[in-house]
């Protein structure tokens, strides 16, 4: 009986041995998804977190949890000094920031909507943009001027405008156009740390969209470069160019032209100002032909300058452009 015993512990042991060692299967991690909103909101929860400097301020920001409810539950947890509500004076609290980002801090200023920012646009230009040049380097303005942009749905012409162009002709800033949760996330947390002014050019008809955010996006740690274009989805036949919502129109019309034997390079700008014309130049070595697709007015706009650009930067490239945008009005 005792042999019997031993002989069962002994088995049990290299049982339990073998069963250490095995390798079990592991599933790989699912993409969780997360709207632009909770993108946007999960980016200055940690900013916020992470360095003490960061503040934000705007109208209805804190208590009401933001417009838009990007900032929702910030205030609740930061207190009145880092979620700051402002009167209705554009020109006023974008100056404060301007202020408290010469002094040290890194204020993001958030406009209740980028048509807004015209009762601002002295303090974004010449306080904040001119500045650093000013100074021969020795002022930095670390800021983040943020909220939607372009067309949305039923707000008439004096809110429907895309202000991309507009402050990517200024020397001085940064101007960012995120698209989806991941570039939403990541490029705001690089706008924030940066230390020069930075436009984030968020758009109001995507802050309810799901989008599918990686392990990796999910991290505290994740960034992404600013000036640094993506490739959605590669193809052999036409490059489309585009920022903000145009780019699901782009990869939309991908998957329709694919059905015809059309292969499209779908490029996501991420990036107004530094352009990644390197990445465009990239693409067209392989499908010869240009489609810009923007919500500005066309012209001057942001296709304008990306045509000029590849015909001024590449002598080997002999492709055609074209662009669409919105309405040419007047």
């Amino acid at each position: 009986m005792a042999a019997s015993l031993r002989c069962f512990l002994r088995s049990g042991k290299k049982a339990v041995s073998a069963l250490g060692q095995r390798e079990f299967h592991k599933s790989a991690p699912v993409a969780a998804q997360v709207t632009v909103r909770d993108a946007l909101n999960q980016a200055m929860d940690e900013e916020l977190e992470r360095d003490e400097r960061v503040f934000l301020m705007g109208e209805e920001v804190a208590q009401y949890d933001g417009a838009y409810k990007v900032s929702r539950g910030l205030w609740k947890k930061y207190g009145d000094k880092r979620i700051i509500d402002t009167p209705i004076s554009e020109m006023g609290f974008a100056g404060i920031a301007v202020g408290a980002a010469m002094a040290g801090l890194r204020p993001i200023c958030e406009f209740m909507t980028f048509n807004f920012s015209m009762q601002a646009i002295d303090q974004v230009i010449n306080s904040a943009a001119k500045t650093c040049y000013m100074s021969a380097g020795l002022q930095a303005v670390p800021i983040v001027f943020r909220g939607p942009n372009g067309a949305s749905a039923g707000v008439a012409a004096q809110h429907s405008q895309c202000f991309a162009a507009w402050y990517a002709h200024c020397p001085g800033l940064k101007v960012v156009s995120p698209w989806n949760s991941e570039d939403a996330k990541g490029l705001l947390k690089s706008a924030i740390r940066d230390d020069n002014p930075v436009v984030f050019l968020e758009n109001e008809l995507l802050y309810g969209v799901p989008f599918e955010m990686s392990e990796e996006a999910q991290s505290k740690d994740f960034t992404i470069p600013i000036g640094k274009a993506k490739v959605e989805r590669a193809g052999t036949h036409v490059t489309l160019v585009s920022h903000s919502r145009y780019v699901g129109y782009c990869l939309d019309a991908a998957a329709v032209l694919t059905k015809e034997g059309i292969e499209c390079e779908v490029i996501n700008l991420r990036t107004i100002r530094p352009m990644d014309v390197e990445s465009i130049e990239a693409s067209l070595m392989k499908t010869n032909h240009l489609v810009t697709v923007e919500g500005g007015w066309p012209q001057f706009g942001v296709g304008a300058e990306i045509c000029a650009r590849i015909m001024e930067g590449n002598d080997r490239l002999t492709a055609s452009g074209r662009r669409l945008s919105s309405r040419r009005g007047c």
